[in-house]
């Protein structure tokens, strides 16, 4: 049973910066291009950040330059470094496959939450 495990969510000022992990199990992870993805209320779910089995990496507008993924496949973890966050980047934050591999059932996510 594929399963993610997001964290490292939490509330931050404008500004500041968080550190997100996802820990895949069920999954040969080295194989899988892996991505993050976030849902604001009200909104869909969209991809912010991926990063292919090599080391192309794909941002959204809203936080390139901002935002990096990275993984360790010894660890089966897709990491997203979060600085100069905004408000606008208050959402739910899940981690999936990226690419072309189906991607599996969501895991509960990590709420990230940027207010003053």
């Amino acid at each position: 049973q594929v399963q993610f495990v997001e964290s490292g969510g939490g509330r931050v000022q404008p500004g500041g910066s968080l550190r997100l992990s996802c820990a895949a199990s069920g999954i040969i992870f080295s194989r899988y291009g892996m991505g993050w993805y976030r849902q604001a209320p009200g909104k869909q779910r969209e991809l912010v950040a991926g990063r292919t089995v090599g080391t192309s990496t794909y941002y959204s507008d809203s936080v390139k330059g901002r935002f990096t993924i990275s993984r360790d496949n010894a660890k089966n973890t897709v990491y997203l470094q979060m600085n100069s966050l905004e408000p606008e980047d208050t959402a739910v934050y899940y981690c999936n496959t990226f690419g072309p591999a189906p991607q599996y059932a969501w895991g509960q996510g990590t709420l990230v939450t940027v207010s003053s």
